[in-house]
């Protein structure tokens, strides 16, 4: 595969994307095809805790590194340690929004600088880094969406709350499978990857100010395979801590809203307007 792709992306496709306003601390340019991008906010110990092990696993040798900050004000992203953990960049979001809005920084980042792919991971140190080169592989190999699952052989799920387990077994996963066409297994957790086509495509348009909370993660994993793209799962580890689980989804507003979100995805109120899915792919 070629590893040098251009940074330059049609101004026509990129005048509509839609950006909250974000301040960028760069130490390097790019030097791999391939970057990932955690999002945080406020996970103290955990984020370093997770950037320690990507530093042990020598993550930084096959893929950039890139934090998307969603407003924390913990001290933990200390511009110096993140160096020292060879973090390439650093985006801090300066406007209102949760989850969605920082993808959209990092994501529009990413293309900018001619990325070919971009693997996600929480920062909250719940995923299990050493699956990372597994999606750089599928990357490589030509899959547009790789998904982690706990839920597949060779996947581990601990100290999951029941709850949560049973909600995404038995309600979100099997929703999105029977509208997407693709036998998803897990579709809540963030530890993704997307190609640089995929996330280009007009008819997908992931930078809309409608994207704002989670709403991004269930609508990528319901219109990319309705879109013909290579969709997969990759067996991944997520660990809860036993006791009350960090999650920055409170228990029962927040999961009345991811029950919206997909509902919502799942009726295509997310989709882009008629004349943009009529639009030729862009890569």
């Amino acid at each position: 595969m070629n590893t040098q792709m251009p940074s330059e992306i049609c101004p026509l496709l990129r005048h509509p994307w839609q950006i909250p306003p974000y301040d960028s601390f760069v130490w390097s340019s790019r030097t791999h095809p391939w970057c990932v991008v955690i999002p945080v906010i406020n996970e103290g110990e955990r984020i370093r805790s997770l950037l320690s092990q990507m530093d042990t696993l020598g993550i930084a040798q096959v893929a950039d590194i890139l934090i998307v900050d969603g407003g924390s004000n913990d001290g933990s992203l200390d511009p110096d340690w993140l160096r020292s953990m060879y973090v390439c960049g650093l985006l801090v979001k300066q406007a209102s929004g949760g989850l969605s809005a920082q993808l959209r920084c990092a994501y529009a980042y990413a293309l900018e600088q001619g990325y070919q792919g971009v693997i996600t991971i929480d920062g909250n140190d719940k995923d299990d880094p050493t699956a990372i080169p597994q999606f750089i592989d599928a990357l490589c190999e030509g899959v547009d969406f790789a998904q982690g699952s706990r839920f597949i052989t060779g996947g581990l799920a601990e100290n999951t709350p029941k709850s949560r387990e049973l909600a995404i077994r038995y309600v979100h996963a099997p929703l999105l499978r029977a509208c997407s066409g693709f036998p998803w297994t897990d579709t809540t957790q963030g530890f993704r990857a997307y190609s640089r086509r995929m996330l280009l495509d007009a008819r997908i348009a992931p930078f809309r100010e409608v994207f704002v909370d989670y709403e991004l993660l269930a609508y990528l994993s319901w219109q990319a395979p309705r879109l013909g793209y290579l969709c997969t799962e990759i067996p991944t580890s997520r660990r809860y801590p036993k006791g009350r689980a960090p999650t920055k989804i409170s228990s029962f507003r927040g999961n009345l809203n991811l029950l919206s979100v997909l509902v919502r995805t799942c009726l295509g109120h997310y989709s882009p307007r008629t004349d943009q899915e009529n639009s030729d792919k862009i890569s």
